[in-house]
């Protein structure tokens, strides 16, 4: 391999930085595995947020180790804690980095935090328009590609510096545990176990997820039309979401004339990521339940109130389907799951 010339030859200690949320994640993951593929006998650590430890473990043919990010002044995700990030900043400066990745934005507010690690060389990005003065190595530092999609953004950024691209493939490994606990949640539901070919020849239940982290929503009443129109066709209707989200469940559960099952604050990330594989389809307004479903190869039809769908939509717009909201009519949302269910299965 011929990485940038600035690069250590042989760096045993990476730390990558990503503090943000699941579907951020996940689209991260294909500019990951080009970072472990270049670099095998390599530890790499992710320091992300506390949620993130679950994702760590599941992607331990990735990443060694999970640091939790204590955040930094003007980062939204994450309330500050001066003590810690102080603390933080010490530990970062004792494990003698050779490289560290900077793949938590533009790098407006943590370009120069990452000069405070003390690292070997820091790769990452700066504004297109205003690049800081203070890059920690600036021929390692691209412009940010504003409007390129979140997935082939991170692996442009591992090709400037010469690291081999390893495909735009989102992955998620679901395992045994997973699926045991997701059969259980469907079981005591009601809805009746099935052999793995009958789920993939003939799923009988549908996911509705309704909730969202943040931007608008699709209208509760729509995703509840749409649901007693697929509940008719003779599919069990699903609804999951988090315990935060469980009011807005409850409300679309009450708009529907027909039953549907919710299983709203039931699930981790695994087994979420099990119910989503042996569904007929997700139907979506959040992106990153969508981003999941891509992961796990899982057929969607995602509604976008707020994200552009050129930088966050699914790649694969055969199995996963997009509509604007101005355009999402209970009519075109029914067709386009019609569609898709005949292309998949």
């Amino acid at each position: 391999m011929q990485f940038h010339n600035a690069l250590p030859a042989s760096p045993q200690r990476i730390a990558v930085l990503r503090a943000i949320k699941l579907g951020d994640l996940l689209c991260a993951v294909p500019a990951f595995r080009a970072i472990r593929r270049a670099y095998p006998d390599a530890h790499i650590a992710l320091i992300a947020l506390p949620w993130a430890q679950e994702f760590v473990e599941r992607y331990n043919h990735i990443f060694d180790e999970f640091i939790t990010f204590p955040g930094w002044p003007g980062l939204p995700e994450q309330p500050l804690d001066i003590v810690k990030s102080v603390a933080f900043l010490q530990e970062m400066q004792a494990r003698q980095w050779d490289m560290v990745f900077q793949m938590q934005g533009n790098g407006t507010l943590v370009n120069a935090m990452l000069t405070l690690f003390g690292a070997k060389a820091v790769v990452g990005y700066h504004p297109t328009n205003h690049p800081e003065r203070f890059l920690p190595h600036p021929e390692l530092f691209m412009p940010y590609p504003e409007k390129e999609h979140e997935v082939k953004r991170h692996v442009r950024l591992m090709e400037y510096v010469g690291i081999p691209a390893q495909g735009y493939e989102l992955e998620f490994p679901i395992q045994e545990h997973d699926r045991a606990r997701a059969q259980a949640i469907l079981t005591t539901a009601g809805i009746q176990p099935k052999t793995e070919n009958e789920i993939r020849h003939s799923p009988s239940y549908v996911c509705i997820h309704a909730g969202g982290i943040s931007g608008r929503r699709w209208p509760e009443n729509r995703f509840a039309d749409v649901a007693d129109a697929l509940a008719e066709q003779g599919y069990t209707i699903v609804l999951t979401g988090t315990t935060a989200e469980e009011p807005i469940i409850q409300r679309v559960q009450a708009l529907m004339r027909h039953p549907s099952v919710s299983i709203a604050g039931q699930t981790d990330l695994g087994s979420l990521a099990a119910i989503l594989d042996g569904a007929a389809v997700l139907i979506s307004n959040d992106t990153g339940v969508s981003h999941l479903a891509a992961a796990c190869h899982a057929p969607s039809v995602v509604v976008f109130t707020s994200a552009d769908p050129a930088e966050w939509a699914p790649l694969d717009r055969e199995r996963h389907r997009v509509v604007l909201e101005k355009d999402a009519t209970t009519e075109r949302m029914l067709a386009e799951v019609e569609d898709l269910l005949q292309t998949v299965y």
